[in-house]
């Protein structure tokens, strides 16, 4: 097992592995930027390293001082957190080329994944079904071929990244070359990657996810699926497992399919697979995250795993401690992302010094926070304040205590998602079970 392990990101997640290496008896050490200087979390840590300005492309996505720092500090692995490098190949290279362990799947695995075209390929080569469309474009007079052969609408995806970015819904040959250019110009600017494919648009889809979690030793788990459904501009507001309403034969196909594409990548370590569910129960693969996910958290209170910690005994060598038939989740988990955003404003971030911060607990509650009363939000990065877990027997349990925890939730004066939040948990078709992912955009059109 690892002595030191240092966390090359910051915020909720840096705690989150904080914790987890404290559990284990590892030794800690943080990277931070001016920003983060004095962040509560750090004090936590055995050392910390300042690696720059706050400005990310000049400290959090500096590669280089996030090895200098892990080898000052005797660092035998780093863990990326998610975001910032935790889905770049040629980090994972750096440090293993340094001898230090990323705690992830393999640069190869990474590329091949990361791509979206290439993941494509991969699913078909593997019989799972894919959104029909492309595997790449490689001028806009190919796109509108692409797009007339498998009829509007059309949904443009940067082949790099996630998140939403780089996507753009194109309803007719006519906004096709503008929603191209977008589309490329995002996906240069956040993924230094201008590629883009073509798929058709999945009309009223859940979207639903299977967590995997694999050794060096041949051995690969699900741990079933996450629904991150409720979205607004494709990026997940909600997650929460079970999936409402999904058959019992299509979440057994769904988590086949997710175990076979692992294998075929010769994947390691944590990583998701992503899915498409259309009114019928059709499923078609989209994507894979090869890190762990922001929504983590929901998989850990059905399953009792812990995946940082797993990630970690992964990464040192560790066969995995569980197999497939000892994983058998029990009750519901939903999760939150609370947010410094005004939603009457369009979800304007709303970063300022946090006067008053009262969690809310109770049985079957989770906060996942580095924030405090006293604590300032800056403006340098995502908005998110932290993850609200709960995890009862029954979906509408979890609601109505979801709901108890909000109303109970003050963070001020900062404006936050909570009041947003508490409309969608009252919203009669997500009580039912009953959204698909334009559920935001057409019941909250404002």
């Amino acid at each position: 097992m690892f002595k030191r392990i240092l966390i090359a990101n910051r915020g909720d997640v840096a705690l989150r592995v904080i914790r987890a290496c404290r559990e284990m008896g590892i030794e800690v050490s943080c990277v931070f930027s001016e920003a983060d200087r004095g962040a509560a979390y750090l004090e936590l840590a055995d050392d910390a390293v300042c690696i720059g300005p706050a400005a990310p492309a000049e400290s959090y996505l500096r590669s280089d001082r996030i090895i200098a720092a892990a080898e000052v500090t005797g660092a035998e692995a780093i863990h990326p957190g998610y975001g910032f490098l935790a889905e770049n190949a040629q980090f994972a290279d750096q440090c293993r080329e340094s001898n230090i362990e990323f705690i992830g799947p393999s640069a190869e695995a990474m590329r091949l994944l990361g791509n979206k075209a290439a993941a494509r390929q991969l699913a078909k080569k593997n019989k799972v079904a894919i959104v029909p469309g492309s595997d790449g474009i490689t001028d806009d007079a190919e796109a509108e071929k692409v797009a007339e052969k498998i009829g509007y609408p059309v949904m443009v995806k940067a082949s790099s990244g996630g998140g939403g970015r780089g996507m753009r819904l194109v309803h007719d040959k006519d906004h096709l070359a503008s929603a191209l250019s977008q589309a490329r110009q995002e996906s240069q600017a956040a993924f230094n990657d201008s590629d883009v494919y073509i798929e058709k648009f999945v009309n009223q889809p859940r979207h639903v996810e299977v967590q995997v979690i694999a050794d060096n030793h041949g051995h690969i788990v699900h741990l079933y699926e996450r629904d991150c459904t409720v979205q607004r501009r494709h990026q997940k507001l909600i997650e929460e497992t079970p999936s409402p309403l999904l058959a019992s034969r299509t979440r057994q196909s769904l988590c086949a399919a997710a175990i076979k594409l692992a294998k075929a990548a010769h994947y390691t370590n944590a990583g998701t697979f992503e899915f498409l569910v259309d009114p019928k129960g059709k499923y078609y693969f989209i994507e894979a995250n090869t890190r762990i996910q922001v929504e983590h958290p929901v998989t850990e209170a059905t399953t009792g795993v812990d995946l940082v910690k797993t990630q970690i005994r992964v990464a040192a060598g560790e066969k995995l401690t569980f197999t497939q038939k000892s994983i058998v989740p029990r009750g519901a988990a939903i999760e939150c992302r609370i947010n410094a955003e005004d939603p009457s404003q369009g979800f304007r971030p709303c970063p300022g010094l946090i006067d008053v911060f009262r969690p809310p607990g109770g049985l079957g509650v989770r906060l996942d926070t580095h924030a405090y009363s006293g604590y300032t939000i800056p403006p340098h990065y995502d908005s998110l304040i932290g993850k609200l877990i709960v995890h009862q027997p029954t979906r509408t349990e979890a609601i109505e205590t979801m709901l108890r925890c909000l109303a109970e939730f003050v963070i001020e004066p900062t404006h936050t998602t909570i009041p947003f939040y508490q409309k969608i948990f009252n919203h009669q078709e997500f009580r039912e079970g009953k959204v698909d992912t334009s559920f935001i955009e057409r019941v909250f059109p404002q």
